[in-house]
């Protein structure tokens, strides 16, 4: 026998441990997501590839959940560790992803809506060579005929652009929307979002949290781009929120890697030992959880990191501006209280000032920017950033009862700014697009008293007025706050929800008590793929805001991370 074969030594590798059933949720997820890119790939008819594209997405997410129950029933508050430590499924990684896949199922649905727009409006289109051109007339008409428009009008369209690849405003756009083309690859890279989301707050590694952020981040930067009216505003916003995020993103990877030096683990749970009990490099260990919580405080828009969320939630698709306004920032709370709780509460007296400033400067100048608004989509926005302030309340409390009242908060929020973003949809000017100009809402509540009232009971929700979830998500997060002696916080943020109040009820004042404007706006009554889940979330909201207790009970349970 040579020597060779003599001193040859057999290495074991220990094979990581995948528990399928733990993970099935964001499995189910991540495979029908595979499964939509087959479908467009292989079914050439666009009705068919729009039913089979829809049912996927919709069926995946509510299995998907009903796995999450499972999960949640076999397990109790039993958390367990997978993937070699990458994913940790525990009370608070459960308790998210449920809420993620309510809201992203409802999201989706509002995607599929199909009687809110037409396929063109009365107007010109663009040549090549920079000429106006009339357009109008029925799907067989010549472009440019000069034709009556009617039979265009008559098309029914989603809220997406026919065809991404086309000039805004062009004869290609136009036929391409004549044809009946649908941007059916939405719902493939909504759920490979979604997916990212649900693998977001389970990270037991920074590594695993950063690919999962991409996973995320990706396919909303292409989402953002892609709405069928006012294209250039979508693509503008699509531009910001890219660029933007990629230098959130590598802020985020550089923090990884101080993160890094400063422990020799990239394991969360390493990560706070190694501060705890002082092996790590102090001052690396502070550029890196100061690096890292930068990154994420922009994924869930807190000043002055939310710069993008005004002018993304204004010019995305107002379906991809609900999925963002919700289940987004769900996923983005969720990673950084992990972060916070897992690897960083040693560090606490240093980012907890820096947290406390921010958290102050988001509830107030949020607020501020808000009252200044005339557009209700844009006033919706800056009233997510103010909301973030009041999570953050949360947030900077480092017990379970300021884990359990966030998750309380961030549920009670997403299914009211879900149902609040989708209720703009429904209002539309004569040329067919959304009306969210503040003085169009005009005396909307006396002519159609449905959209009205629900609109009203929304805004007083996230003014946070008695019987509704709002009202007692502020009270949970500022008594959790409170118990700490973060009575600063607390002040601050009930004089800001007394302003924020102002410009709720101006809205309120405006639809029930101003007369209507001569070209009011029309209210186009959506199929069930958009009322059934605004009324669910307008359910939601007052619901909890009624009967608060098993949900509180739900999240308190869910309280405990893994560390």
């Amino acid at each position: 026998m040579s020597s060779f074969a003599r001193n040859t030594v057999t290495l074991a590798v220990d094979a990581p441990s995948i528990d399928y059933f733990r993970l099935s949720p964001m499995l189910i997820v991540f495979g029908v997501a595979v499964l939509g890119v087959l479908v467009e790939a292989l079914l050439p008819d666009v009705a068919a590839r729009y039913r089979t594209q829809l049912g996927l997405g919709l069926g995946g997410l509510l299995a998907a959940f009903g796995m999450t129950v499972a999960v949640a029933v076999v397990d109790g508050s039993q958390p367990h560790v997978t993937m070699a430590g990458a994913v940790i499924i525990d009370g608070p990684a459960l308790f998210l992803q449920g809420v993620i896949l309510l809201v992203a199922a409802a999201s989706v649905a509002f995607m599929g809506e199909r009687r809110l727009d037409r396929v063109w409006a009365s107007a010109q289109v663009q040549s090549a060579a920079g000429a106006r051109i009339a357009v109008g007339g029925g799907p067989g008409a010549e472009v440019g005929s000069g034709a009556d428009d009617t039979d265009d009008r008559e098309l029914p369209a989603d809220a997406f652009t026919p065809a991404g690849s086309t000039v805004p405003g062009s004869v290609d756009e136009l036929r391409a929307g004549r044809a009946r083309w649908y941007t059916t690859e939405v719902y493939p890279l909504a759920l490979f979002a979604v997916g990212g989301m649900m693998l977001f707050g389970a990270s037991g590694d920074l590594l695993t949290m950063f690919i999962a952020l991409e996973v995320l981040s990706l396919p909303l930067y292409l989402l953002c781009a892609l709405a069928r009216r006012r294209r250039l505003l979508s693509q503008e916003a699509s531009l910001k929120y890219f660029l933007l995020g990629a230098f959130a993103s590598a802020i985020f990877l550089f923090g990884t890697a101080f993160a890094y030096g400063a422990t020799g683990s990239l394991s969360l749970h390493r990560i706070g030992r190694a501060v705890a009990d002082g092996t790590a490099d102090h001052t690396l260990a502070l550029i890196a959880v100061v690096m890292v919580t930068v990154g994420l405080l922009f994924k869930v828009g807190a000043v002055p990191f939310g710069s993008w969320v005004p002018d993304v939630y204004q010019g995305a698709p107002t379906p991809v501006t609900a999925l963002m306004a919700s289940a987004t920032k769900v996923a983005a709370f969720g990673a950084l209280l992990r972060v916070l709780h897992v690897a960083f509460p040693g560090l606490q007296d240093d980012w907890r000032p820096a947290l406390w400033t921010i958290a102050i400067a988001t509830m107030v100048l949020a607020t501020i920017m808000a009252v200044t608004q005339q557009d209700i989509k844009r006033m919706l926005a800056y009233s997510s950033v103010s909301h973030v302030g009041f999570a953050l309340v949360g947030v900077i409390t480092l017990t379970e009862d300021g884990v359990s009242s966030t998750l309380f908060y961030l549920t009670a929020y997403a299914f009211a700014a879900f149902a609040a973003f989708a209720l703009l949809a429904v209002v539309r000017d004569e040329a067919g697009r959304e009306e969210a100009a503040l003085d169009a809402w005009a005396g909307l509540g006396r002519r159609r008293p449905l959209v009205g009232v629900l609109m009203s009971l929304l805004l007083l929700s996230f003014a946070g007025i008695p019987l509704t979830s709002g009202f007692l998500g502020k009270f949970v997060v500022f008594a959790a706050a409170g118990a700490t002696g973060a009575w600063a916080l607390v002040i601050v943020g009930v004089l800001c929800s007394a302003i924020a109040a102002y410009f709720y009820v101006q809205v309120i004042v405006s639809m029930f008590f101003r007369p209507a404007r001569d070209d009011a706006p029309l209210v186009v009554t959506p199929s069930p793929l958009t009322s059934v889940p605004i009324a669910i979330g307008v359910a939601v909201t007052m619901v909890l805001g009624v009967f608060p207790q098993p949900l509180l009970d739900l999240a308190a349970s869910a309280s405990s991370f893994l560390t």
